[in-house]
């Protein structure tokens, strides 16, 4: 059975930072905590080991760490209370891609700066609040993390986030190839690719009659590639979730892993490997695009590909009106492009920063420019 991974979404509201103090924590207020002792014996998510910091709590939050692999421990945010076992979830992470092993420290010194370090001092996470006038550290309620003046104001929250990632698998905490924002227009999918985020899907068709949204919870199933979104309304006596949103792009060709490095797929299936010389040969798992190792455009060129989309393309404005070579210019000045599509009709343009699956379409002015090094 495929499991999905998950990451929750909570609505953190920043107080504004107060006038910086000559103030430091009081010896009272520090704290020190290390990773050692026992495990704890509840089923939580992820089904790891997990250590609590019993100092650390306000109902349903609490600090621990937790490890999917042996030594590999991450520093999180837990949600949820022993008698409700099954919802022990945790929703935010001090150091996703980066653990700490055993004898590591989680600290607020005299100066204000919040720490995660390893055992031989070297920083993993830091709050960067050192001398900024904080005298306490607390736990709010709704999950908010704060460090607080001698006001009672805040100058920082910790954990506030305004987009969620989806994480590489259950065993691998790293992120995902996924991620969601709130923005202006509305909610988008993106595919965290090695240049900027490609938006992949977006909808301004969202919301909720009553109530307010307690925390939201986007789901990537890396078996079937659905990509799910669902809400929980505080206080709500109906179902704990709702689905806001569902993507099922499965093994198609919207799905821009379909033909791994590189391929065309036409009706579900990756039908050909495009050639310099602009032909569709037979695909195979093989199938790359030779890479391009100067920014030089005396050192590259491209070669034409005619009745092809990049899977960008579909929710993607793209740029434009403007002409193919002013398309191509701005691929040739960025190094990072792989090659650039172009629509005749609208005159639109589209950066690709991965190539990938192109999807095989009827209309022949859809255009697609691959980037080549001159030298074989």
């Amino acid at each position: 059975m495929s499991s999905f991974v998950s990451l929750f979404f909570f609505f953190f509201f920043f107080a504004p930072i107060s006038s910086i103090a000559k103030a430091s924590v009081p010896r009272s207020a520090t704290f020190k905590y290390v990773i050692t002792g026992e495990f704890g014996p509840y089923v939580v998510e992820y089904g790891g080991n997990y250590r609590m910091i019993l100092q650390i709590f306000n109902s349903p939050f609490q600090l621990g760490y937790y490890n999917t692999t042996p030594n590999a421990f991450t520093l999180a945010l837990r949600m949820g209370l022993l008698r409700s076992e099954s919802r022990l979830r945790w929703v935010w992470e001090f150091n996703r891609g980066k653990p700490v092993r055993e004898n590591a420290t989680f600290a607020l010194g005299t100066n204000g700066n919040l720490v995660l370090a390893e055992a031989d001092g070297s920083i993993v996470w830091q709050s960067n609040s050192a001398k900024k006038g904080v005298v306490g550290f607390d736990l709010l309620p709704n999950g908010n993390m704060v460090l607080y003046d001698s006001k009672g104001q805040a100058l920082r929250v910790v954990g506030g986030i305004n987009k969620l990632v989806t994480r590489k698998s259950e065993k691998k905490n790293v992120n995902g190839p996924n991620s969601l924002a709130l923005e202006p227009k509305g909610l988008s999918v993106y595919y965290n690719s090695p240049g900027p985020p490609l938006i992949y899907f977006t909808s301004s068709q969202w919301g909720i009659q009553q109530g307010s949204i307690e925390y939201v919870m986007l789901k990537s199933d890396p078996e079937t590639y659905k990509i799910t979104l669902e809400y929980h309304v505080a206080n709500s006596s109906s179902a704990p979730g709702r689905l806001l949103l569902e993507i099922q792009i499965g093994k198609t060709s919207a799905n821009y892993e379909r033909c791994n490095k590189f391929g065309v797929c036409d009706d579900n299936q990756c039908v050909a490997c495009p050639s310099e010389e602009g032909e569709l040969l037979g695909w195979s798992k093989e199938c790359e695009a030779r890479k391009v190792n100067s920014c030089d455009v005396k050192d590259f060129h491209y070669y034409k590909l005619e009745g092809v989309d990049h899977f960008m393309t579909k929710y993607n404005s793209g740029n434009g009106v403007m002409k193919v070579d002013e398309c191509g210019k701005k691929c040739s000045g960025d190094c990072k492009c792989l090659g650039y599509f172009y629509h005749r009709e609208t005159s639109k343009c589209w950066i690709a920063y991965n190539l990938m699956t192109l999807s095989k379409v009827p209309n022949s002015t859809h255009l697609g420019y691959i980037k080549v090094p001159n030298k074989k």
